[in-house]
């Protein structure tokens, strides 16, 4: 190779690039998942009350500090070879405090230990349901709580193996759900309806 000649650009490189360098337009946030960009308008204040039904017990009664953070956005494996890393953007992130994970993070950090997401169904129930799910599980993330509002349910993915969790437990609304270490504590739903 000559010292003028470049390496041509890739089409998942020209995506990647491009998603980066996108201006979101204020009360959106964008993802790219499973080489797609989403653009989503900001959550309603029942989503939210979801995540903070959950951040509140998590804080409470887990075994294990945690740390929180909402809407973080996290890099995760590509799943096919001619698509771009995946960027996710959960509606919550929680890793254990002693970890220090978000202290210095980039706006894209690795997944790498990240001990549960959660997601809230929104616009694009779907891709809370099956594409994020992937995501995670690909990136070995070991609990993806999914809170499907229209639905009525909540659904915990666990043991994370290729492209998808081996596990799942689901209850409707009302029922306790219990967390796994290294949280140890059954999350009670009858906020979430």
């Amino acid at each position: 190779m000559t010292a003028g000649a470049q390496e041509q650009p890739t089409q998942a490189g020209i995506l990647l690039e491009g998603f980066l360098s996108l201006g979101t337009p204020e009360g959106f946030r964008a993802e790219l998942i499973e080489g797609e960009i989403v653009v989503k308008p900001l959550p309603d204040g029942d989503h939210e009350a979801c995540i903070n039904a959950v951040l509140k017990q998590v804080l409470r009664k887990s075994r294990t500090d945690m740390d929180f953070s909402g809407n973080k956005g996290l890099e995760l494996p590509r799943g096919e070879e001619d698509r771009p890393r995946n960027h996710a953007v959960p509606d919550g992130t929680f890793a254990a405090t002693k970890r220090r994970l978000f202290r210095g993070a980039d706006p894209w950090m690795p997944c790498e230990g990240v001990a549960l997401v959660v997601e809230v169904t929104s616009t694009k129930p779907q891709a809370d349901r099956e594409a994020k799910r992937r995501c995670y599980a690909r990136g070995g993330i070991p609990l993806y709580l999914l809170i499907d509002r229209d639905a009525g349910s909540v659904t915990l993915f666990s043991d994370p193996e290729d492209a998808d969790y081996r596990q799942h437990l689901t209850i409707p609304y009302g029922k306790p759900l219990p967390l796994p270490e290294p949280f140890a504590f059954d999350l009670e739903t009858g906020d979430f309806g």
